[in-house]
């Protein structure tokens, strides 16, 4: 339709509307419902009920493929009911606490009922949901696909594979994971050996024992050629087993040195949490450069991935000897006691994360403290751990617009996206800011008590095992109800205050503890191997920006010298001070900027610029000072329970 025969039709559709809304033959309310109105959003997904289910699903998983790096899954579902089936693939992840896992990796679905091939339909809402009729008379379906793995992912290689159930399976929707039985059969590689706390019933057939679905998903399998295992379990406890799985032998080197510092960090955790809330445990340690360190929690085993120098080279880890506690703490705090927001009866619901700032912000401070009464960390490198961590929390002045209380829903929205202004929009800082707000906490308890009570106190009473229940669900209000049967105070509103705190009131810990935060020219080791985690050089606490050695800004601090210069994440520095740029010269022009101002030349997508930073006080890096006169606190909190 040209243009002007538009403009009439529409004057004339206006006229009569007009017109027939004067006479009364038509009403406002009949107006808008001639406008397109949105098709209503009915969930066609069985929501869980805590109800039996008949059978079990019986899975194989063939890892073989190493070449293609493909998972071939098979599956045989028992029939509950002839009618409309619907096929879940798992979502959100516990130890991620977001919807990790995409349906993307899965393909080649194909579902029969014997020699019939059914159709599946993918729900038009939810992209993990597959319908199925199933024909009466039928007693099961049979189900195929593919999980996908890319390069990167490292879940497949040669001399390693690594299973995660919850990638690998479809279940019925309609009931609590724990209710379905699921038995899994692996097919690996020849050579490698097994590691997973789920017990194998025939090993030569790669068959584990009947489990239910949550157990399942809960319980990874890591395949090796290279693997070595060690007792570190407490005569009156639960088994406990460390298993080093490598890329090579060489990477399993563990001393006895080694071995006497493990068994004690698990002596000290004991001596905080009491019983052992699991079975046994599996440990299992991937030392390997292939995956990003870090670690995934478990109820009965964890995941710890770290370099292939970790005990080859122990002291050039600095920044990474607490990450074996942490992932065993959660074991308490996150498995067998969980924030009732996130247990949840399927992994296709929701997870809510407002107490995130508890199952990860306390596993981390007590990461740091256990590794120093243990003796994995000295005395010094705790002190410069802590310093970084403050000088973190000190850093992120986005906490001006975004409070603590807000990072907990950072995993909902925030990953696998970059920040670009690290400080100012925040990520996860509740790791990092839950280390000092419960290092405030313990100090709180400690100044008020003289000494005599402390966060020991609350993790024994609050995470004591509940024999009668594999898992119990906690909110805030017990958070403050077991801190104040440790010591009587209105914990809601100190709590509150801090969580919804605009600026860095969590440091406060340090002055009750008898430190403060202070920088110094020179970096301490541990800061130094931050740097070399980073991959750059952390002027963050001097002109406020991240600086690769090629010269790339790889972060730039919200108000500082750099921002408010008009550099930006991205740019290249060229020169500094008209000399070419080298990270060498740059730190020694800051330096000496009291005495020269600080002038920069960059490149922004092919666009040459300059700016001079106002700038003066040199290079500093975080340390913690002693204040003179008051409590050492700290040494306190950091001495061995055996002491």
């Amino acid at each position: 339709m040209r243009s002007g025969n538009r403009s009439s039709a529409v004057y004339w559709i206006v006229l009569t509307l007009g017109s027939l809304l004067a006479n009364g033959m038509l009403s406002a309310g009949e107006v808008m419902n001639q406008a397109p109105q949105p098709l209503p959003y009915e969930s066609r997904v069985a929501p869980p009920q805590d109800r039996a289910f008949n059978g079990a699903i019986k899975l194989e998983v063939d890892a073989r493929d190493i070449k293609r790096r493909m998972f071939r899954i098979k599956e045989t579902i028992p029939v509950q009911a002839p009618g409309r089936l619907t096929l879940l693939y798992p979502e959100w992840e516990p130890s991620s606490h977001a919807r990790t896992l995409s349906a993307a990796n899965l393909a080649g679905l194909v579902v029969r009922a014997g020699s019939q091939r059914l159709e599946w339909r993918r729900d038009e809402l939810d992209m993990h949901a597959f319908h199925v009729d199933v024909p009466s008379g039928a007693e099961r379906v049979d189900v195929e696909f593919q999980y996908i793995t890319r390069t990167g992912d490292a879940l497949m290689r040669p001399d390693m594979v690594v299973v995660q159930w919850q990638r690998m399976l479809l279940y019925p929707a309609g009931w609590f994971a724990r209710n379905i039985a699921v038995q899994a059969r692996l097919r690996l590689p020849q050579g490698l050996q097994v590691v997973s706390s789920l017990q194998l019933d025939d090993a030569a057939e790669g068959n584990f024992i009947s489990t239910s679905l949550d157990m399942l998903m809960d319980a990874p399998v890591i395949a090796a050629r290279h693997v070595r295992s060690f007792g570190l379990g407490l005569p009156g406890e639960p088994p406990l087993r460390l298993s080093l799985l490598a890329d090579t032998e060489d990477a399993l080197r563990l001393t006895e040195h080694d071995l006497v510092g493990l068994r004690r960090l698990i002596k000290e955790t004991h001596a905080v949490f009491g019983a052992a809330p699991y079975r046994h445990f599996d440990a299992m340690v991937v030392l390997s450069d292939a995956f990003p360190t870090g670690g995934s929690e478990h109820a009965e085993s964890a995941e710890i991935n770290l370099p292939a120098d970790f005990f080859r080279d122990p002291s050039h880890q600095l920044n990474n000897l607490d990450l074996i506690a942490h992932e065993h703490v959660h074991a308490w705090n996150g498995r067998a006691r969980v924030p009732a927001g996130q247990w949840t009866p399927t992994p296709n619901v929701a997870i809510r994360n407002s107490l995130l700032w508890v199952y990860e912000g306390q596993t981390e401070f007590w990461g740091r403290v256990l590794a120093a009464r243990s003796g994995l960390r000295g005395r010094q490198e705790t002190l410069d751990r802590l310093a970084l961590d403050a000088a973190q929390v000190q850093a992120a002045n986005g906490r001006a617009w975004k409070p603590l209380r807000d990072t907990v829903n950072d995993p909902l929205y925030v990953s696998s996206r970059s920040n670009v202004w690290p400080q100012w929009q925040r990520r996860k800082d509740y790791y990092t800011e839950g280390v000092l707000l419960w290092l405030e906490i313990d100090m709180t308890l400690r100044q008020r008590s003289k000494g005599r009570l402390s966060l020991d106190d609350f993790a024994r009473q609050f995470f004591s095992f509940d024999a009668s229940a594999r898992v119990t669900t906690y909110g805030f209000d017990d958070v403050c109800k077991a801190l104040n049967r440790v010591l009587p105070l209105d914990w809601s509103s100190h709590l509150n205050a801090r969580l919804d705190a605009h600026d860095a009131v969590v440091l406060d810990g340090l002055a009750k503890a008898g430190w403060s935060l202070a920088f110094d020219p020179h970096p301490s080791e541990t800061f130094r191997q931050h740097e070399e985690e980073l991959g750059a050089s952390d002027l963050t606490y001097s002109v406020g920006m991240i600086v690769t050695q090629e010269g790339i800004v790889r972060s730039v601090a919200w108000d500082s010298a750099a921002d408010k210069a008009g550099l930006a994440p991205g740019v290249k520095l060229v020169a500094v001070n008209g000399s070419k740029f080298s990270l060498e010269h740059l730190r020694s022009s800051i330096n000496a900027s009291n005495e020269r101002p600080l002038s920069i030349d960059y490149e922004m997508e092919g666009v040459q610029s300059s700016a001079e930073l106002s700038y003066r006080g040199g290079l500093r890096y975080p340390r913690l000072n002693r204040m003179e006169g008051t409590p050492d606190r700290l040494s306190e909190l950091l001495a061995s329970g055996e002491d």
